[in-house]
């Protein structure tokens, strides 16, 4: 009997941490999803965020849902007295949503905190070099940690999401920094179930980084930002944002790339249209 006891005292919270909170985390963000999408916040994306508008009607239902899992899950934090509203909370779900809504996700797991700042902010570095270590403050629109906040500039923020066309878009680039590190790494390969031939992830994006390395290297002109550059972390950041803002560039100069990241997000965007409200 005392075994039993002791049995059940060891395997009751690991039943209960793999089995029944997984259960109750389903259960609570489906009714959550359930509720009616607020007219307000509709309105704020509409206006706000012209890609919203290109939407399919049924991606923009997934995305609602989304989005109110998110912001009923994660918490904002305004710094330099910044104030938050529903515009930078809805705008900034929404745009980091449309990463996740249309596969099967975990929301960001790691995330629990977004820290806005009203514009660019500074944000300390450290390097060691010859044993020492150096610390530097350089201007950011965004950070995204592999345990900790993500932060962002609403300024850049807003500027991005008003500009769905440059492949410039710090939410995107940040929260897919934030799925790259679901695995505890920064390394340009997220950690997820794939939708068609994991193993083509590798050599896909490895050829796309070294040729945006070397162009960057000759000074050529490209889809991606040259910043993708500096790091596979990095470039994987860049090809999403210019996955989501400039699909038909994307698709057109390098296929392999938008038809790998296609399978990952699982959508389409070049098939969108340009004009708002197409379906």
């Amino acid at each position: 009997m005392e075994r039993w006891i002791l049995f059940l005292t060891l395997i009751l919270p690991i039943l209960v941490w793999f089995v029944v909170r997984p259960l109750w985390i389903g259960f609570r963000r489906n009714r959550i999803a359930r509720q009616p999408f607020p007219q307000n916040w509709q309105h704020i994306l509409e206006r706000d965020w012209p890609i919203y508008q290109r939407l399919p009607k049924e991606l923009k239902h997934k995305l609602h849902q989304a989005v109110l899992v998110f912001l009923a899950e994660k918490k904002f934090e305004g710094k330099k007295g910044l104030e938050i509203t529903d515009e930078i909370k809805v705008l900034t779900a929404a745009q980091a949503c449309l990463l996740i809504c249309n596969r099967k996700s975990r929301y960001y797991p790691k995330l629990q905190t977004v820290l806005m700042y009203p514009s660019t902010f500074f944000s300390k570095q450290t390097r060691s070099q010859e044993g020492a270590s150096h610390e530097s403050y350089v201007y950011r629109h965004g950070e995204s940690w592999v345990n900790g906040p993500l932060v962002l500039s609403w300024d850049a923020s807003r500027k991005g999401a008003a500009n769905p066309n440059d492949g410039h878009n710090v939410v995107m680039h940040e929260f897919a920094h934030q799925l790259d590190q679901e695995d505890h790494r920064s390394d340009g390969v997220p950690n997820y179930q794939f939708q068609g031939n994991y193993s083509a992830w590798a050599p896909v994006m490895g050829r796309a980084y070294q040729n945006l390395v070397q162009a960057k290297k000759k000074r050529q002109k490209t889809v991606l930002d040259k910043y993708g550059a500096t790091h596979p972390a990095e470039f994987f950041a860049v090809a999403t944002e210019s996955f989501f803002e400039k699909p038909l560039q994307l698709w057109k100069h390098q296929p392999e790339l938008y038809k790998l990241l296609a399978g990952f997000f699982a959508m389409d965007p070049k098939g969108w249209g340009e004009k708002p409200g197409s379906e």
